[in-house]
């Protein structure tokens, strides 16, 4: 018998590590449940769009490897996907994550959403964690996670499926407090730090120049093939939009207490 090649291996160990994963994580009842509510939806004229992560990572995989803070989140996330495609079928259009700004800055800055980690100075009640690297990392992960899931839909079901998949984005927009260039500059800066984070990576394949700048080193770089697998990964792109605020810039930038509600440099009011 001929002995397997070193990428028939590598094929066969991710197929029954997959499987592995799905034996221990997969709630039929949870599938039958929303099999029928989708039938249902289907059966009165609407279909459904599926939103695949809204700030719910497992508490196990929180226990394991700290979800998002960890690259295996990644294929465990396109595993996933890949069985809520091939569950639900064509009857569904697909959004992979919502509003990811909004878990990485509450989550991970503010300590306000679960898992409820920040720098202990921001919050003493936080879950241990790092205000000024850890939103970054998170949203670096997400991407990636996104981008998978996307690429994986559109190469195994998307033409027998005729759906489409796309990611949903939040932000307010920003007016110059006043008519100052500085003002002006700290509201384009806001805008980066809020939408430009993943507008910029999923149409151009990098963080906003301004971010850049600003973030440096704490902020994961994309090696060549993440950002070509990021940029274009979506077949639309949504938004939720609930506000505006006004921008003035920060003067005196904080160099001792950072996190990434600071590293923008503005400060942020509804009051002219």
């Amino acid at each position: 018998m001929d002995q397997p090649t070193l990428k028939e291996e590598t094929i066969t160990y991710k197929i029954l590590t997959e499987h592995r994963k799905l034996s221990k994580g997969v709630n039929q009842e949870g599938i039958t449940f929303y099999k029928n509510l989708i039938n249902k939806l289907l059966a009165n004229g609407t279909q459904s769009l599926v939103t695949l992560f809204n700030w719910d990572t497992p508490q196990a995989l929180e226990d394991e490897y700290l979800g998002f803070l960890s690259p295996r989140i990644v294929s465990d996330f396109r595993i996933y996907a890949n069985h809520c495609f091939k569950e639900f079928s064509h009857k569904v259009l697909w959004t992979t994550i919502n509003e990811p700004s909004t878990y990485a800055s509450n989550g991970y800055d503010t300590g306000m959403y679960a898992p409820g980690r920040c720098s202990a100075w921001m919050n003493n009640s936080c879950f241990g964690g790092n205000s000024a690297t850890e939103p970054y990392i998170v949203v670096h992960h997400m991407l990636l996670a996104h981008a998978e899931a996307a690429i994986s839909y559109r190469r195994k079901y998307k033409s027998s499926q005729k759906g489409e998949i796309g990611i949903v984005l939040v932000s307010n927009w920003f007016e110059a407090y006043s008519k100052t260039k500085q003002d002006a500059e700290a509201a384009k800066r806001a805008i980066d730090f809020m939408s430009g984070w993943y507008i910029d990576p999923l149409t151009y394949g990098d963080y906003p120049k301004n971010m850049c700048r600003l973030v440096g080193d704490r902020s994961p770089k994309s090696p060549t093939e993440q950002a070509e697998m990021v940029k274009g990964s979506y077949d639309f792109l949504g938004l939720d939009y609930y506000t505006s605020s006004y921008a003035s810039n920060m003067d005196s930038p904080y160099k001792v207490k950072i996190s990434y509600s600071r590293h923008s440099r503005v400060n942020e009011t509804t009051k002219s």
